[in-house]
């Protein structure tokens, strides 16, 4: 029986960065394509409650020139993954991919990221998974046209590393693999395994005066500390050495 890949995101059902995550691991196994209707990015793995949370809408993709069903719930991306694998899969899932993200997932940021949180999500079922993000522009991450992008080397770098998984399983006490794509990669054999570094990448900016009754949205800005960066980081790997950068994670926070 071929694997089957359960691969979702929390840019949408409809990023062109999840139809290339899809054809990047066709050929591995039977897909089964779960997302988040809309945009849900910076969601971590929060569980909102809305009015039209679990309605879940059949559409189709073309993945690699074939009409291929998928699957867009009302919710967030852990809610994507928690009804694929409850209500979707006619099995449990051997792998979760998440992603492509547009935009890197590095440092502490990952606790928010919504690709991540639906990592974790399908770990929590016991699945294996991997999230890839690519570096793009602060900007650009949020917008719901899908700025274009050229997704080839992270579709290649995601292809490999889910065969690897498939075949050889997980790294020794890892269930998650953090991958982030720079956008400037040199090769696609140049990579580092990292840590998760212990800076923030990208941080708010303090607010001018406004009016507290209006709607407001904090502004992010990149800030790297250099003089504190660690040179094993996830960050080091992306933003000065522009090369991928591997974290194996787990979901076990406990600091002893």
């Amino acid at each position: 029986m071929k694997p089957l890949i359960l691969i979702t995101n929390d840019d949408g059902i409809y990023s062109p960065g999840l139809r290339a995550a899809a054809e990047a691991v066709a050929d591995l196994g039977e897909l089964l394509i779960v997302a988040p209707h809309r945009q849900q990015t910076s969601m971590g793995r929060a569980f909102p409650r809305t009015e039209d949370l679990g309605i879940i809408e059949t559409t189709t993709l073309m993945i690699c020139g074939v009409r291929t069903k998928a699957y867009a719930v009302h919710g967030s991306p852990a809610y994507a993954v928690a009804h694929a694998v409850l209500e979707l899969a006619n099995r449990k899932p051997d792998l979760c991919v998440s992603g492509i993200n547009y935009g890197e997932n590095l440092g502490t940021i990952v606790t928010c990221s919504g690709t991540l949180g639906a990592a974790f999500e399908a770990n929590s079922h016991e699945i294996p998974a991997i999230a890839s993000s690519l570096q793009i522009p602060l900007q650009l991450q949020r917008k719901t046209d899908y700025s274009p992008a050229d997704w080839s080397a992270a579709a290649e770098i995601t292809g490999r590393a889910a065969q690897s998984v498939l075949k050889d399983g997980m790294p020794d006490k890892a269930t998650v693999l953090n991958i982030n794509i720079p956008d400037q990669l040199r090769d696609t054999e140049h990579y580092h395994i990292t840590r998760q570094s212990h800076q923030n990448y990208f941080c708010f900016i303090r607010p001018g005066e406004r009016d507290f009754s209006k709607r407001f949205e904090l502004k992010s800005r990149l800030s790297v500390n250099m003089d504190t960066l660690e040179p094993d980081s996830d960050i080091y790997a992306v933003y000065i050495d522009k090369a991928i950068s591997i974290t194996p994670m787990t979901w076990n926070m406990t600091a002893v």
